[in-house]
């Protein structure tokens, strides 16, 4: 079986084809290029002049603007004309749905045209739809027919392409054939890259995008697995988690899924599709690829090769298949994973400590109210507390200080693993003892065969992290090896971080953690910052980030850690604990005020745990692109909104300024709702 990456255990990125988009040259290791979409409408010529400038003076390598017809795509002229004139040469690409004429006519205009394989020839319409062999083969010649004309254009004019297939506008075709699957989106586009190529034809960029990372994740991996084998080569991908969301949310699962392919190696372009001001984007864009830079990674340019690792026999990337592991105090086997917050910088932890990390005390009723965001455990680097603890918390110290506690069934201790091993009976706790395990760090020289002195131990919870700058590689090579060992105790996944911002903070904890949950490693998380990173935290609250808002919300580094954590369990789809929105970043199509609907959304409906809702700015991001959600908010026309539950549409054109209220009204007569 082909792989889909050329290590799975240290960083080489993958060699693709060189795609030259107006001079800007992506792939074969060019530097990961940045983009943003604007999201006035086309037809604002200065509108969308001033919007691109912005973008581009933030650092945007190219610009999309949508072109949902005619009109629009001639129109693309006159807004290249005049950023020509105002001296900015960015690449400009035309967005397409539905419209192939639109295309053609772009093609001839712009430097790039996207193309959306499941609408721009096939309609949708829900329905499924009995193929034989002979029918299926006559509609890819159908589509041969329609598609090849845009490829000469794109040919002729030296106009380059992207075939970005996402999760939710799935043709019916496809879906009849594929299921709702990552292999069909990746069929769906392999059909006009096929096509592409039959006319010589290669100055193409690939996408998979979806909202849900895990599905987005593995529809790239396939991608390349199935160019590899059936080419022999990569072309460009061009990477982004549709309809992220806004601030601490969309950083996260944008991180979650771009993050994981990029640490493999893969990626070109990306993206980050936020509800915000599209120049917001890019800020968020160059603190994800920086991370892959000559001077933060030791980059390894090597020929286009896959090969599998030696550590593959209980392991596939293509499906999400959660570790097995024995129960050790509820974390591990089918329960959810723990959220372990780190407490330990917080100075003298007190009752108002706790209401950090979602633990509140009220002192008349001598109770403790505890949020959905409650941390499960404590990591204190210090002695026993001084007062009760609420019922459900537990606590985790140096097992140094742990024979002191009176209290030994709610505090455990952290050992080292050569600590652990040389400790004797009643220095370990019968319940719980965290070792720690650091893996394949630079020098160490750990003897992979000790392993087999905690196999059996039903106490034992390893505690895994790495100080290499690969870190998540070397985490996943350790779960590998307890894979190949058939280890099963259960591990917490330990990230520290010594970046600066909120946002640098959110893209590594992110990127290291989420890539290893999406393959189903890890019952637990902890994450941690240096001394110095947390001291810029502690004082930067109130601060706004670059899009003018402030998404911290004044946390305290032990707040922003926390709910941090758990917005990764949430993004990787492994413990559900708030509301999910679905939200795309608004172009201009777009048929309301997206930032302000979302915002009222949210403030309503952000207690519904669990639910998760679509809001959609028009059609072309509605019933297609909102396949995930359980309900969707769908601009139909100026000021009029659909309604949807699931994919059934509920009320047409609802006037938006009831919009809100018949969404509630949707919500409690589908039994989703619960008073805040």
């Amino acid at each position: 079986m082909q792989w889909y990456c050329e290590s799975l255990t240290e960083y080489k990125r993958l060699k693709t084809r060189e795609v030259n988009i107006g001079g800007l040259l992506t792939g074969n290791f060019h530097p990961i290029r940045l983009q943003t979409m604007t999201t006035t409408d086309t037809m604002d010529t200065a509108g969308t002049v001033e919007q691109s400038v912005r973008c581009i003076e933030a650092g945007a390598e190219m610009v999309r603007i949508t072109a949902p017809s005619k009109k629009e795509a001639e129109n693309l002229l006159n807004i290249k004309n005049e950023l020509r004139k105002r001296g900015y040469n960015t690449p400009l690409i035309a967005d397409i749905h539905f419209t192939p004429n639109a295309a053609e006519i772009a093609a001839r205009i712009v430097e790039k045209v996207r193309v959306n394989p499941g609408n721009y020839i096939d309609k949708k319409k829900f329905e499924f739809i009995e193929y034989t062999d002979s029918a299926y083969t006559s509609e890819i010649e159908r589509i041969q027919q329609r598609f090849t004309p845009l490829v000469k254009i794109c040919k002729e004019y030296g106009t380059a392409m992207r075939i970005g297939t996402n999760h939710g506008s799935l043709s019916d075709r496809i879906m009849s054939r594929y299921g709702d699957t990552p292999m069909g989106m990746v069929e769906s586009a392999m059909e006009f890259l096929r096509i592409a190529r039959y006319e010589n034809y290669h100055n193409i960029v690939l996408s998979m995008k979806a909202s849900n990372p895990q599905v987005m994740v593995q529809a790239y991996r396939l991608l390349v697995r199935q160019m590899a084998d059936e080419f022999d080569e990569c072309y460009p991908l061009h990477l982004g988690v549709t309809e992220a969301g806004d601030g601490e949310d969309g950083r996260i699962k944008s991180a979650v899924g771009t993050g994981t392919l990029l640490e493999d190696g893969i990626g070109d372009t990306i993206r980050v599709s936020l509800t915000e001001d599209p120049e917001f984007e890019i800020p968020v864009c160059r603190d994800i690829v920086k991370r892959y830079s000559a001077a933060s990674f030791t980059i390894h340019h090597s020929p286009f090769t896959i090969h599998p690792s030696p550590l593959t026999t209980h392991y596939s990337p293509f499906r999400y298949k959660r570790r097995e592991t024995f129960v050790v105090n509820h974390i591990g086997g089918r329960h959810v994973p723990v959220v372990v917050a780190d407490v330990s910088k917080a100075g003298q932890i007190t009752a108002g400590t706790l209401q950090r990390i979602g633990y509140t005390y009220d002192k008349a009723s001598d109770k403790w109210n505890i949020s959905d965001l409650a941390a499960d455990y404590i990591f204190l680097n210090g002695n026993e507390l001084p007062f009760a603890l609420p019922g459900t918390l537990k606590v985790i110290l140096p097992a140094k200080n742990w024979p002191e506690c009176s209290d030994k069934e709610k505090y455990y201790p952290l050992f080292s693993f050569d600590e652990y091993l040389s400790a004797a009976g009643q220095n370990k706790s019968t319940i719980l003892n965290v070792v720690m395990l650091n893996c394949f760090n630079e020098g160490d020289s750990f003897d992979l065969n000790s392993l087999d002195k905690v196999k059996d131990d039903p106490t034992v919870v390893l505690a895994l992290s790495s100080a290499n700058k690969n870190a998540m590689q070397s985490v996943r090579r350790m779960f590998m090896e307890l894979l190949e060992k058939d280890i099963r105790n259960p591990a917490i996944l330990i990230t520290g971080s010594n970046w600066q911002t909120p946002d640098e903070h959110l893209i590594h904890f992110a990127t290291e953690t989420g890539a290893l949950f999406l393959e189903g490693f890890g019952d637990g998380i902890c994450l941690g910052m240096t001394t110095g990173s947390y001291a810029l935290l502690s004082n930067s609250y109130g601060q706004l980030n670059a899009s003018g808002r402030n998404y911290v919300d004044n946390k305290s580094p032990e707040q922003f850690i926390n709910s941090t954590a758990f917005s990764i369990l949430q993004a990787t789809r492994t413990r559900i604990s708030k509301t999910e929105y679905i939200s795309c970043p608004s172009c201009g199509r777009t048929l309301f005020d997206l930032q302000e609907t979302t915002a009222k959304i949210r403030a309503v409906t952000n207690h519904l745990k669990g639910v998760k809702i679509a809001i959609m700015g028009c059609i072309v991001n509605g019933p297609g692109e909102m396949a995930d959600a359980d309900f969707g908010y769908v601009g139909s026309g100026p000021g009029r909104i659909t309604l949807y539950k699931g994919k059934e549409v509920v009320k047409r054109s609802v006037d938006s300024s009831i919009a809100v209220e018949e969404l509630i009204k949707l919500l409690k007569e589908s039994d989703a709702w619960v008073e805040p």
